[in-house]
């Protein structure tokens, strides 16, 4: 049921805050330029900096990214989630890509984010659930003390099984960009 009240708030343009594989996450849909600018306030962050996207599979990112030769993203390990920076496709605005020249994406293993993914048939924004320069939430109650009545709806769920935030690397060279948080 939750599941289907978070689709419902991210397809009429809200904003929901939701566990991923390691930390609790802010997410709505990339393409609601309205609910991108409100996330980016209530987090304070610079709209340079840029945004990720998850998704439940690679078929979701079809027109998100665009990956050379017919490549498509490694299968992920939910024990060591890597986001990936790679090309940006047609669909992805400006202010999703921030400053940057890529943007950047993850196949999500944490089932209730996969299954938010599925249900709005579509990638998500992931940006961790803190005010910039601000611990970030773990547990609900960090969450709940952050975001009650800022965001449209808390999901239910814990974060996991990993500790931390995802790795960050470059989808063509490899490059570590921010390694994982033990």
């Amino acid at each position: 049921m939750f599941v289907v009240r978070a689709a419902e708030v991210l397809l009429s343009g809200g904003i929901i805050a939701y566990p991923t594989e390691g930390v609790f996450g802010l997410g709505c849909l990339a393409d609601e330029l309205g609910a991108v600018e409100r996330l980016l306030r209530l987090k304070r962050r610079s709209s340079e900096k840029g945004l990720i996207l998850i998704a439940a599979d690679n078929e979701q990112l079809d027109g998100w990214i665009f990956l050379p030769d017919g490549r498509s993203l490694p299968q992920p390990d939910a024990s060591h989630p890597v986001t990936w920076i790679v090309p940006p496709g047609p669909l992805v605005d400006p202010m999703v890509r921030g400053g940057h020249s890529g943007v950047a994406v993850r196949i999500t293993t944490n089932p209730v984010a996969a299954a938010i993914c599925s249900a709005v048939e579509s990638p998500i924004i992931s940006t961790s659930a803190n005010v910039s320069g601000r611990p970030t939430a773990r547990n609900r109650h960090v969450l709940r003390r952050q975001f009650n009545g800022r965001v449209d709806y808390i999901v239910p769920g814990d974060c996991g099984p990993a500790s931390g935030p995802s790795e960050i690397r470059e989808f063509v060279s490899g490059k570590i960009l921010r390694p994982r948080t033990p």
